[in-house]
């Protein structure tokens, strides 16, 4: 049994919305520069939510043919654990940038915490989800026996520093996640809140990330 228990502290996070579509090597600079200052103790800890315009990106495990389609879109490569995924608007895309050295240094809590805060949040918008051994983010079971992924996690850790995050398919064109095998999984589709008949304001959705996050992690505050 993981505990995650471990993961909460009485420190305010940061909590950061930004509402433009945010170019993928602006949000990598940002994160190299806040990850640098979090490990110095120089600046607060941080959850970024943003969304993307379309892209592929590629993680350390990435197998070039899974690139599907390498035209489409441009793809980046992530520098984050995993394979290819596909950011793009309709996705809620959540940079989470905390100090692990005050967090039970423990990778595997992390990752089960991050998806206890997703499945947690699913869950108030009416989703019920569940982990998958061997396959990390949080997965939708049919009544036919189908299983689809409905958000990812990727993250790398530098001196116990995290960043890179999660991805919640809030009402992003799925069609987009064609042109790759995502996560390198071929045997299960992607889906998102908009296809399973849950519609939902993305605004409504990051009120209730934000209300799960502080459960599992941390009270958040927003800066000027």
């Amino acid at each position: 049994m993981i505990d995650i228990t471990k993961l909460k502290t009485a420190e305010d996070v940061e909590w950061r919305v930004s509402y433009a579509l945010i170019p993928y090597p602006d949000a990598l600079a940002f994160m190299e520069t806040r990850i640098k200052a979090i490990s110095a103790g120089q600046a607060r800890e941080l959850v970024w939510l943003l969304e993307h315009p379309p892209l592929y990106t590629a993680g350390t495990s990435a197998d070039p043919s899974d690139l599907v389609a390498p035209d489409r879109f441009d793809v980046f490569k992530a520098g984050r654990g995993g394979q290819y995924t596909y950011h793009g608007p309709g996705q809620r895309v959540a940079y989470v940038m905390l100090d692990l050295r005050t967090r039970g240094r423990s990778v595997a809590s992390f990752i089960h915490g991050l998806e206890q805060w997703l499945i947690q949040t699913l869950a108030e918008l009416e989703v019920i989800t569940d982990r998958r051994a061997g396959r990390v983010g949080v997965w939708v079971e049919h009544g036919d026996g189908r299983e689809e992924k409905i958000a990812a996690i990727g993250v790398r850790l530098r001196r116990w520093v995290s960043f890179h995050g999660i991805s919640l398919n809030v009402a992003p064109d799925l069609s987009h996640f064609s042109g790759i095998v995502p996560c390198g999984i071929t045997e299960h589709g992607v889906t998102s809140l908009e296809a399973l008949g849950k519609i939902s304001d993305m605004t409504s959705v990051d009120d209730i990330l934000r209300a799960h996050f502080e459960e599992i992690f941390s009270p958040t505050i927003i800066l000027d």
